[in-house]
């Protein structure tokens, strides 16, 4: 009698999984096909460099055009005059800090991996990954500065064929800083206080896109820009590491810049730059 109530309790089991199985086959052939490695669309001439613009259209800093107030108009003007002198200007992640939202979204190779509870973006780096929560959830309440932000997406289908084709996120604060839009330095605003509103989707050419709205204290209006990436035809594409601290010879002390030589020296990026304070040290005899 047991080993019936047993053999039974198996056959129930084993049909419960492939049930379970078939449900979870059913449900992942509603989301998009984004698998692989995804680079960013090159614009010879604008962003074919190592410092891309985060509007890939227009050249990078002040060739952005982005609708800034008077008050960061000045802060990246400021930062692009210091780095022509030498300095690091507004761009900080030069030191190897993590660029954050919504610089992360311009980088290199990257992958989306697509669940019905979260999205993840895997980017490598100092940025390392995002997750986009997708199971109906509200805002917490106390939230943590980051520099990626907290985000909530929604999948719809836009066409109606029955399987989801656009991606709709939303990204909140409070993040850590500062924060820049590229290595010009060209600002948000130094409270934090972001939003984000995202739409991703692969168009006809097979592109993937990532139409981003900022919404930010620095900028007079609402700015929208939309991001382009290709996709690696190579199913076995490589993934490299990416560690900015590695052979990084770029020092702040305070509110300074400095280089470290190959000898261990420490050495001005700017001319007739002061040599930090070193009353914490003893002094050498004269």
């Amino acid at each position: 009698m047991n080993l019936r109530y047993s053999i039974a309790s198996m056959a129930l089991a084993a049909a419960f999984c492939v049930t379970l199985t078939d449900l979870q086959a059913q449900d992942a052939s509603k989301y998009p096909n984004w698998k692989g490695s995804w680079s960013r669309a090159v614009n010879p001439g604008l962003n074919d460099g190592l410092n891309p613009g985060f509007d890939e259209i227009h050249p990078w800093g002040t060739g952005q055009n982005a609708p800034l107030t008077p008050e960061y108009q000045k802060v990246l003007e400021d930062s692009m005059a210091d780095q022509i002198n030498g300095g690091l200007g507004n761009y900080f992640t030069n030191l190897c800090r993590a660029r954050g939202m919504p610089n992360m979204m311009t980088f290199g190779n990257h992958e989306y991996i697509i669940t019905a509870e979260t999205t993840y973006i895997l980017l490598g780096g100092e940025d390392r990954y995002r997750r986009i929560f997708t199971d109906g959830r509200d805002w917490p309440k106390d939230l943590e500065p980051t520099y990626q932000g907290y985000s909530i997406g929604r999948w719809i289908d836009e066409d109606g064929d029955g399987k989801y084709d656009v991606l709709e996120v939303e990204t909140r604060g409070p993040f850590k800083g500062p924060r820049s839009y590229d290595a010009s330095g060209l600002p948000l605003h130094f409270d934090n206080d972001s939003i984000f509103k995202e739409r991703f989707f692969i168009d006809k050419t097979n592109f993937l896109h990532d139409e981003i709205t900022t919404i930010d204290r620095a900028l007079t209006r609402p700015w929208t820009v939309d991001k382009r990436y290709r996709r690696n035809p190579n199913p076995l594409a490589v993934f490299p590491e990416q560690y900015c601290a590695h052979n990084n010879n770029q020092v702040l002390i305070g509110k300074e810049h400095y280089l470290v030589s190959y000898e261990g020296l420490l050495m001005p990026v700017k001319k007739n730059q002061a040599p930090p304070n070193l009353k914490y040290f003893n002094q050498p005899p004269k």
